[in-house]
């Protein structure tokens, strides 16, 4: 990017500046100069305000009336508070089933088997080809997969989308086969391979899916280890948890992101232990943080950890959005449903940033 400062602030100061503003706001200062016209299709400036946004992560949550007939997708920022998105540009009633630096990934939910994976903030959206597997009878339980992935790698531009379900045919039990389907963005296609599992998941286990390594990492259900879809050899494989964090009775442990790494938060009846995979490839895990629950003590039971960097914690409960800051240790309250909402905001929660990523 040519830097020639003929303003009154130097060029680079003002692209800092600039890589600190949401995204919104950018597009909406395009018609100040060429600069600021052509900021979005600059790698360099591109490259800036996506590591910027890397540090203040934020929470999507869709929030539905009590009646269930109608939803809107809440923004929790830390810096900025609270705001509404609208995934309406997509023309189609659509669900959140994974995010990754700053893309969702959404499932039609008229039309089983249609799925999209959009920027919300510049409304930039790809609707992805139908694979030729058929979801109904191939997926089990409900006709969807078990486990929804999105990897987007930042540095080139590009995402897949990983579906995986056990199999069955129509009428009789799965027979154990486990079928991952891998929808690559640069071919626009899906590949397919199978393999044998025998994970189970709970709902929070499904939506906490973290991309590390170029690979895609859930906690199962027993809580014991991770399962890794390594997406440059499509290899399933286990990464044991240490005895230190999975020692004891009465806690409930989560799969987070932590500034890029790997991390694990086991919250008991008074504690939150804050671990941390430091080596990658010799699997060093340490605790970097305990944080006393006491003064939320009343909602420990239904307190669950949805994002986090190395300077705040978002945690989401039936009803409220909160945040932790570690320097502090002070909490503070985000967001709070108004009305009795269907389902626990929890359950709906996803990690998010925003991003310049473009999904074309």
């Amino acid at each position: 990017m040519d830097m020639r400062g003929d303003g009154i602030f130097p060029d680079e100061v003002v692209i800092q500046i600039l890589a600190r503003l949401p995204v919104k706001s950018l597009f909406r200062f395009k018609t100040v100069c060429k600069l600021w016209n052509r900021l979005s299709l600059d790698k360099y400036f591109v490259q800036l305000y996506n590591e910027v946004s890397r540090k203040n992560p934020m929470i999507l949550v869709e929030v539905s009336d009590s009646y269930g007939s109608k939803s809107s997708l809440i923004c929790v920022d830390n810096l900025r508070g609270v705001s509404e998105f609208s995934l309406s540009f997509l023309n189609d009633r659509v669900k959140v089933r994974a995010s990754c630096n700053g893309l969702l990934c959404c499932s039609s939910i008229p039309d089983k088997g249609v799925f999209y994976v959009c920027n919300p903030v510049t409304r930039e959206y790809r609707l992805l080809p139908k694979s030729r597997e058929r979801p109904v009878t191939r997926f089990y339980p409900d006709g969807e997969a078990t486990l929804v992935g999105l990897a987007c790698d930042s540095s080139y531009q590009k995402f897949n989308v990983v579906l995986a379900g056990y199999h069955r045919t129509f009428g009789h039990r799965p027979d154990g086969s486990f079928i991952c389907l891998v929808f690559n963005s640069e071919l626009n296609k899906w590949r397919k391979f199978v393999s044998l599992q025998d994970d189970h998941f709970t709902h929070m286990n499904k939506n906490q899916v973290v991309f590390v390594n170029n690979a895609l990492h859930w906690l199962t259900v027993s809580s014991t280890y991770i399962l890794v879809l390594d997406l440059s050899c499509d290899v399933w494989r286990k990464m044991q948890l240490p005895y230190d964090l999975i020692y004891g009775n009465g806690y409930r442990i989560y799969l987070l992101d932590f500034d890029g790494c790997l991390s694990v938060i086991k919250i008991s009846e008074a504690w939150m232990n804050i671990w941390v995979l430091k080596d990658y490839w010799k699997d060093e895990w340490c605790m970097v943080d305990k944080v006393s629950l006491r003064c939320i003590r009343g909602m420990v039971p239904g307190i669950f950890p949805i994002s986090q960097t190395g300077e705040y914690v978002f945690l989401a409960t039936h009803k409220q959005i909160l945040v932790y800051h570690c320097k502090s240790q002070v909490w503070k309250e985000m967001y709070s449903v108004k009305y009795s909402s269907t389902l626990p905001l929890w359950f709906s929660a996803h990690a998010y940033r925003s991003t310049m990523f473009s999904c074309n």
